[in-house]
């Protein structure tokens, strides 16, 4: 396989972005269909009708139905074909942008993504993970081509629920991990390629930034403070996080994150959330080196991802309860096989019980 790395096609980040959102779109076409939810409208809805004033191509506003699913995708496929919309905006957070990106796909338009949160890596990627519409992990969608225009307003992220930014700094952690495994696998990327060393680069500059920064972002965030730390955090959760993953490849943190949705007690917790734990059992599983478990314990509590089942709500920790979520992880076709070694659902269900034992034990050592 060749060396593969794939990227949006322009990426727009700093404070006030928001206000070049129209002209942006206007280069893509002529009438533009927003799917955005009915609190995204009250937060940015008039600054978004303001940029498109500027521009020749008008904005219709479409509420979003809380889930990317097949149905929501179709619903929005009718839409822009009887109305004759010529390109789709995300607005808002990584469903909505799954959802924009798969409905602009099929419809055979382009897509603006301008996200309000830094909850996730989705919005850089060429990929579309699908749910039930009760909210159960479905399958992945791979995209021919990444988003056109990723566009990310610090000023509004930096006002939004710190938990989100937080969770996503758990999606990017895992980013590194996965990428060293699929390097040490020989597993391929999104992209249909092999990992070279500008993607695994971008990999371990994301977690470097995570590690200098999270805690600084963090700490600035509880008072909406827009600070450096939070741009490069932002940066970090999106694109770095973004491009490693992808032309990289994703490996056990995520697998563990899809088979958790299987509990509905989880259907609450935030993707990266999900993922951290993910991150933590992943690390288990490869037995890494105590110094290395403890580092990213401590960086995990110390910005407030979860690393116990009693955090993410699973209150019932038996066999009986768990193994489907091993059992979903360990699915033919989900990313857990990147790992560098075999993997079955007894060895899924081991690590989580470990991983949950360490975090409880870090825990009870910070009080």
């Amino acid at each position: 396989m060749a060396v593969t790395v794939i990227s949006p096609s322009r990426y727009v980040q700093g404070r006030g972005a928001m206000n070049d959102l129209g002209m942006y779109a206007a280069k893509l076409g002529s009438k533009a269909l927003c799917l955005i939810s009915a609190g995204g409208i009250d937060r940015v809805g008039e600054r978004i009708e303001k940029s498109f004033a500027q521009s020749e191509a008008p904005v219709v506003f479409e509420k979003f139905n809380g889930e990317c699913s097949r149905t929501e995708i179709d619903r929005l496929v009718k839409l822009v074909k009887e109305q004759g919309f010529d390109v789709m905006i995300g607005v808002g957070g990584g469903k909505i942008f799954d959802t924009a990106k798969a409905a602009a796909y099929y419809a055979g338009i382009p897509v603006a993504i301008c996200p309000t949160v830094a909850s996730t890596d989705a919005p850089c990627s060429a990929l579309s993970v699908i749910y039930t519409d009760e909210g159960a992990f479905a399958e992945y969608l791979f995209l021919p081509a990444n988003p056109n225009l990723v566009l990310m307003d610090t000023e509004v992220i930096a006002q939004s629920p710190l938990r989100l930014t937080v969770s996503g700094m758990g999606d990017a952690m895992a980013t590194y991990f996965e990428a060293r495994a699929c390097v040490n696998s020989g597993a391929g990327n999104f992209a249909g390629g092999t990992v070279g060393v500008t993607s695994f680069g971008i990999a371990k500059l994301c977690y470097d930034t995570l590690v200098s920064d999270g805690l600084k972002a963090k700490i600035a965030l509880e008072s909406q403070a827009l600070t450096p730390a939070v741009e490069r955090i932002i940066e970090a959760n999106t694109l770095l996080s973004g491009l490693g993953f992808e032309s990289c490849g994703i490996a056990a943190a995520h697998a563990i994150h899809n088979g958790l949705t299987q509990l509905p007690e989880c259907h609450h917790m935030q993707h990266g959330e999900k993922v951290n734990f993910g991150t933590l059992t992943q690390l288990v599983m490869e037995n890494v080196p105590e110094e290395e478990l403890t580092e990213m314990l401590d960086w995990m509590i110390a910005v407030g991802l979860p690393v116990t089942f009693a955090e993410l709500g699973v209150t019932d920790t038996s066999r009986e309860h768990l193994m489907p979520v091993a059992d979903a992880a360990c699915a033919p076709t989900d990313t857990l096989h990147n790992m560098p070694f075999e993997v079955d659902a007894e060895m899924v269900y081991n690590a989580m019980i470990a991983a949950d034992t360490y975090g409880r034990r870090a825990l009870s050592a910070k009080r």
